[in-house]
């Protein structure tokens, strides 16, 4: 039976953590994920979990961590923000590349510079191409729920995972929540079984050795592989856990889109503003609707495609800013999609917003659709590269 709490998103993700009881944490602190190993140091203080608990000096050294003791046949886990991720980004090549089905927590804040703390998704879309897989949260109740799937989801693929959440709108902010048993998480959850690691005396084998051109490229084929097959197995362990909690999530989530002439694409907490700005906007009798992306790697490129079919126009909405004078990283890999699955009807526009903790407001939402009415109507999409709620 789920138990009703009140938890801000990173204690969430500390009492996840905590209930799957993992064998190794390397932690270096940085706003605003700092909660997390702290709560989570509390928990092994306490004696309530059995993990050691690793604090070190940076959070390259962080990722190394959790690299050792991954290869060595470890679960291990992590925490970080910001500029501690970009830190990292040396190691987390290496821990996709070795294969190493390290848990990540990301409470995700925008980088410097100028200096900033507040969230946007430039950390995280930096590294969107290390071989993370990486899933979004709206809320902290999803934030618990995508930390509970991360295992199960990692391991199948081998391959290592970002749970990513909104900072302070999403980790600092308290929030009603349903915690499932932690008897029933660690049945869910499974045990750790690799196949193949460094302490197992009966197979000799070397992790990230020097890789020649003649298998360096099989390598990344084969990384490439994984990506591809953890669509299918993310969509399974979402199942299994909706059986179990009654919670669903998929791939993406799709607001109003079963007539949608007019939709937004959207990421993390800013898909609760979004989805009251169409409350409103159905009231006016608009055909307004919304995907969420919940897996940004995998990318959901097939379910977005069928879910744009018929829609006359949209908007990617991006917490982030590619910097290629063209548009952010969620509209790119839209049309890439869209061009891919052979959609060609749907107007797209690109819009950058939220940077550096921007506010979002339902009026800012309803803003967008407003372009996105003119472009239904005229089928003239003019600039595709705006920003939202900016001083030019």
């Amino acid at each position: 039976m789920s138990i009703r709490e009140r938890l801000s998103g990173n204690e969430a993700v500390a009492y996840a953590m905590k209930q799957i009881n993992p064998d190794v944490m390397g932690a270096y602190p940085i706003t605003p994920s700092t909660e997390i190993p702290q709560y989570f140091s509390a928990y092994v203080d306490n004696g309530e979990v059995d993990t050691d608990f690793i604090a070190v000096e940076s959070e390259h050294s962080a990722m190394s961590t959790c690299i050792g003791a991954e290869a060595a046949g470890c679960r291990a886990i992590s925490a970080t923000s910001s500029c501690g991720l970009i830190y990292m980004a040396e190691m987390l090549y290496v821990a996709a590349s070795d294969r190493l089905p390290i848990t990540l927590a990301v409470s995700c804040r925008a980088l410097s510079g100028p200096i900033n703390i507040n969230n946007d998704h430039s950390d995280a879309m930096s590294v969107r191409d290390a071989g993370w897989l990486m899933l979004f949260a709206e809320t902290n109740q999803e934030a618990y729920d995508n930390y509970l799937q991360a295992m199960r989801i990692g391991e199948a693929v081998s391959l290592p995972i970002m749970i990513c959440q909104d900072g302070f709108i999403t980790s600092h902010a308290i929030e009603n929540i349903e915690l499932e048993e932690t008897e029933k998480v660690r049945e869910f959850v499974g045990e750790y079984k690799p196949q193949h690691y460094l302490l197992n005396k009966d197979e000799p084998i070397a992790v990230g050795p020097y890789s020649t051109p003649v298998y360096y490229m099989e390598t990344k084929r084969a990384q490439a592989q994984a990506m591809m097959d953890a669509k299918k197995v993310i969509q399974d362990v979402a199942d299994e856990f909706a059986a179990w909690t009654g919670r669903q999530y998929g791939l993406i989530e799709k607001y109003e889109m079963d007539d949608a002439e007019e939709a937004i694409i959207i990421i993390g907490s800013s898909a609760g503003t979004a989805r009251e700005a169409i409350k409103q906007l159905r009231a006016q009798g608009r055909k307004a609707g919304m995907i969420k992306i919940r897996s940004f790697r995998p990318f959901p490129a097939e379910e977005i495609a069928d879910a744009l079919k018929n829609v006359k126009a949209f908007a990617a909405m991006d917490k982030d800013d590619s910097f290629n004078a063209h548009c952010g990283p969620i509209f790119a890999e839209t049309c890439a999609g869209l061009y891919a699955n052979g959609i060609s009807g749907p107007k797209g526009i690109s819009y950058i917003y939220g940077l550096g903790g921007r506010d979002v407001r339902v009026e800012s939402i309803q803003h967008v659709f407003a372009d996105l009415e003119k472009i239904a109507k005229t089928g003239d999409v003019g600039e595709t590269y705006r920003y939202l709620d900016v001083r030019e």
